[in-house]
């Protein structure tokens, strides 16, 4: 035993949480707005403009999701290049049998092929043929075996989510807001999450709201301790900054978590906002305003594919209010109430 986990740590094979759930999801978000993310957005712009060199650049993008999700977790997980480069076609082939639920089955597999490919790597003086030969073989192995059940089985759980906040928008649309939101915060990825679950419709709508309570909601509640470099960086970067705050002082996370429990239900039985542009957009909130612009790509492909008639003006206001407005207003109220009541202090919200 004693040897094996030296062989590990040689190897830098570290089994664990972090490693796993944090640093390889995190990554995949990234990998996945890189290419679907980004590739629907240009795609769009191609066809607003009628430029359709952007709809090929756009869907080159997106066919580009699974390689790139791949290569990203193994970047994460710090393999060698033989290892990484080989990725490619495992991210491509998990994803293709993972189907509507190929993100959660890249995420596995990529994990898997990863760490053998790292297992084998430089143990040979063959190594140019036998790394990639170990990690492509058994990463599409591992795609055609198990990535349709992981793909069938995220896809489940989304829909019986989606399911449910049709049911019962009130308490779905606080839940929902409430879990993304709190997901989007975590050193975590929410839009991995979502984009495994597939997670879009009313439940989409829900997990914007929460991932906008956060990210505006702190951006405007620290602006006294952090000013106009803290408002970007949350409102439009992340407020996975405030985690270190939040540790430190638990009730600092409070008026967002409300915000979220108050705007998710607003979503959702009030504007009736969804999500019908890519599942990974539900989980960015206003992150370059991926969110927001998710709701846009939705609404112009459900115009192209007859469900909806044209963009309304309450369209517009339902979005701009949840997304931004609200977030602002409310965490800014709530934050100021539980200044006075003496569980958030000056430079609790200090970004570090």
């Amino acid at each position: 035993m004693g040897k094996f986990r030296e062989f590990l740590k040689r190897k830098d094979i570290e089994i664990s949480v972090q490693r796993y759930f944090v640093d390889a999801m995190g990554a995949m978000a990234q990998g996945l707005f890189c290419s679907l993310l980004i590739g629907t957005i240009i795609n769009t712009l191609g066809t607003q403009l009628g430029l359709p060199f952007l709809n090929d650049i756009g869907g080159f993008a997106s066919q580009m999701s699974g390689p790139a999700m791949a290569v990203a977790i193994g970047y994460a997980l710090k393999c060698s290049p033989l290892v990484l480069f080989s990725l490619a076609t495992v991210g491509y082939s998990a994803n293709y049998y993972g189907g509507a639920g190929g993100p959660l089955a890249v995420l596995v597999v990529a994990i898997i092929a990863s760490e053998l490919g790292k297992a084998v790597s430089k143990e040979t003086k063959v190594d140019i043929l036998v790394t990639p030969l170990v990690t492509i073989f058994i990463g599409v192995a591992l795609s055609a075996l198990i990535a349709p059940a992981i793909g069938n089985a995220a896809q489940w759980v989304g829909a019986i989510i989606m399911w449910a906040t049709e049911q019962q928008p009130f308490i779905m649309g606080i839940l929902v807001s409430i879990v993304v939101g709190v997901a989007l915060t975590l050193p975590i990825s929410s839009a991995a999450i979502c984009a495994s679950l597939g997670l879009v419709g009313l439940a989409g709508g829900a997990a914007l709201a929460g991932c906008c309570a956060n990210m505006v909601g702190f951006a405007v509640m620290s602006f006294r301790e952090n000013r106009w470099g803290g408002l970007i960086s949350q409102g439009l970067g992340t407020s996975m900054l405030q985690m270190g705050n939040i540790v430190r002082n638990p009730k600092i996370w409070i008026p967002a978590i409300v915000t979220s429990a108050i705007t998710g239900p607003i979503a959702t039985c009030v504007f009736r906002l969804q999500m019908n542009g890519p599942a990974v957009a539900s989980g960015m909130g206003t992150c370059g305003m991926v969110g927001p612009i998710g709701v846009y790509t939705g609404w112009i492909d459900d115009i192209a594919a007859g469900l909806k008639t044209s963009i309304t003006s309450l369209d517009w206001i339902g979005l701009i209010l949840i997304a931004l407005i609200l977030p602002a207003v409310i965490c800014w109220a709530v934050g100021i109430l539980c200044r006075k009541i003496g569980w958030i202090k000056d430079g609790d919200l200090t970004l570090q």
